[in-house]
């Protein structure tokens, strides 16, 4: 009942008890007498809806925590593993970062449990309450960033599918500066002209001044700019499948791509129709997250709206909800007996429940869409090599580097015998390339070989290599020469494959730069003197043994008759 202190009947309070702080605006009041002004106590919705709002609100806000770490996952995964683990692009990390702080708004109020009310009649504004001010902020800029990336998502698919324009750098530059242009002035403008409080539930939204020019309109605008643009794409889509289903020519049975000879724009309709179906089977995941998230924003604003429109009605003219609070003074505050008539004035619960549920679902459906199972095996690789790079792996001794600077033996293996010797003593003075291995390695074998070695008949050399060699006082070849070293070297010896450096030479003819036709070369005799060939018959002597018969005995020819 009323008395001195509150004059007004309960549930409501005197509006006089209280000063001018929170915001005022949100004060839902009515005067009843000359000089008595009555309030509903804050906030509102616990008076307009059942007790089960406030739990829907905290589930619809521990799902946008899930949503928060799936768009966490995603940025990380985009970031930190390799692009073919992930196939990461940057309309799909701009989006999920607008996505991300729009959860932000949630989890926020979530975190810190702020009060909503100012005093028992006063709702708290960005100016009274911080969480208010950035769970406020978060969600308009999430709002503006989605809307405004799903439009740029949906503007570079019709490009590519209906105009034939491959988007690249110039539109990545473009993206980025009206992706995140635009909803920093959102910000800004609804911000300074119109504020955030808390209108409904614990996250706090815009208020009802200037919000329909500095925030809803807009966003409605490019939410209805992006519908557009992409139900265009479908229509083209349609349209091309149209047409290819009546096309019979048969240029275009046997060939997916045009030819040379033809421009891109004079495809057939096959031509077409298939080039479309691949970038719809590439790209249907983008138009898939496009189509969620302008449709969460636009019931929002919608809802929203509608909500605000209504409560700001019910300020200006209370006589529209004087049946309500009729039954609230009458049931002595009893607002269960009320809700059927609180239910025309607000928007129903189900309604509101939805919408926060989907907003907060984004999250989820970016990592659902957008996610790839190659991202959790990329993971996995990544943490199952991290430890195996601090273990010091195992090195055989002589592949060390510090061991090859304090001895020469690590790297190369001597004989024992050249202990006492340095490297230049060691290894073989011959200038062996990979053009002739063979004559070299041959000769010093010949040199060292007790046969090759033995007087005139002892052992067999090829012709040529004997000549060479003279060790008989045999004729000198025209061939090469010095290509082994006739001292008495011990130990291994180390060819130099690296002696001479081979030359390119320029081909006669090239496609690249076509010469006209040359001369026939002269012609070209052949000696055998100068690549090692026999040139005459088997002498009697063999480097794999003594004489038998007529012929040597030869790994080939041993047992020949």
């Amino acid at each position: 009942m009323a008395n001195a202190t509150n004059p007004c009947p309960p549930p409501f309070l005197s509006e006089a008890r209280f000063d001018d702080g929170g915001f005022v605006d949100g004060r839902l009041c009515q005067e009843v007498a000359k000089g008595l002004r009555c309030c509903l106590p804050c906030p509102m919705t616990d008076w307009a809806y059942p007790d089960e709002f406030n739990t829907l609100g905290e589930v619809a806000q521990w799902v946008a925590v899930a949503g928060t770490a799936c768009c966490v996952f995603l940025l990380l995964s985009w970031i930190i593993l390799p692009v073919e683990k992930t196939h990461r692009h940057y309309l799909s990390l701009c989006l999920t970062t607008a996505v991300l702080f729009m959860n932000l708004g949630f989890v926020i109020p979530l975190a810190a449990q702020p009060d909503e009310c100012y005093d028992a009649i006063t709702p708290n504004s960005m100016q009274t309450n911080s969480p208010c001010a950035v769970s406020g902020a978060f969600l308009i800029f999430g709002g503006w960033g989605g809307v405004m990336w799903v439009f740029l998502r949906s503007l570079s698919l019709h490009l590519q599918i209906c105009w034939q324009v491959v988007v690249g750098r110039n539109f990545m530059w473009f993206s980025q500066a009206t992706g995140w242009g635009i909803p920093i002035i959102g910000i800004i403008m609804a911000l300074v002209f119109s504020g955030v409080s808390f209108r409904f539930g614990s996250t706090c939204h815009i208020n009802h001044e200037n919000s329909l020019a500095d925030l809803w309109v807009p966003m409605l605008i490019f939410a209805g700019l992006t519908i557009f643009i992409q139900f265009a794409t479908f229509g083209y889509c349609i349209k091309v499948y149209l047409a290819s289903l009546a096309d019979n020519s048969a240029s275009t049975e046997n060939s997916n791509l045009p030819s040379y000879t033809n421009s891109i724009r004079t495809m057939t309709p096959k031509q077409a129709y298939r080039r479309v179906r691949r970038v719809i089977q590439l790209q249907w995941r983008g138009i898939a997250i496009v189509l969620i998230i302008v449709t969460d924003v636009v019931l929002f604003s919608v809802v929203f709206v509608f909500q605000d429109n209504t409560v700001e009605a019910v300020r200006r003219d209370p006589s529209t909800a004087l049946e309500w609070i009729a039954c609230l003074a009458m049931t002595a505050g009893d607002k269960n007996k009320c809700l059927d008539k609180a239910g025309r004035l607000v928007v129903d619960m189900p309604t509101v429940g939805a919408v926060l549920l989907l907003l907060s679902i984004n999250g989820l459906w970016l990592l659902l869409l957008l996610g790839r199972w190659s991202m959790v095996t990329g993971w996995r690789d990544l943490l199952m090599t991290v430890p195996q790079r601090n273990k010091r792996e195992f090195v055989s001794v002589d592949a060390r580097m510090d061991d090859l600077k304090k001895d020469t033996r690590s790297y190369e293996m001597l004989s024992r015998e050249n202990s006492g010797k340095t490297m230049d003593d060691s290894v073989t003075s011959s200038a062996v390339t990979p053009i002739s291995p063979t004559y070299s390695a041959y000769n010093a074998y010949s040199t060292r070989s007790p046969i090759g070695s033995s007087g005139g008949g002892g052992g067999y050399r090829s012709p040529s290599l004997s000549r060479n060699n003279a060790p008989g006082g045999g004729t000198a070849s025209p061939g090469p020469r010095n290509y082994h070293d006739t001292g008495n070297h011990s130990g291994r010896r180390t060819p130099d494959y690296f002696g001479s450096t081979a030359r390119y030479h320029v081909p006669t003819r090239s496609f690249s730069s076509p010469r006209p036709p040359q001369p026939p070369p002269p012609t070209v005799t052949w000696d055998a003197r100068d690549t090692y060939a026999r040139a005459s018959p088997l002498p009697e002597e063999s480097p794999y043994g003594q004489v038998q018969g007529a012929y040597g005995r030869q790994p080939m020819g041993m047992n020949r008759i």
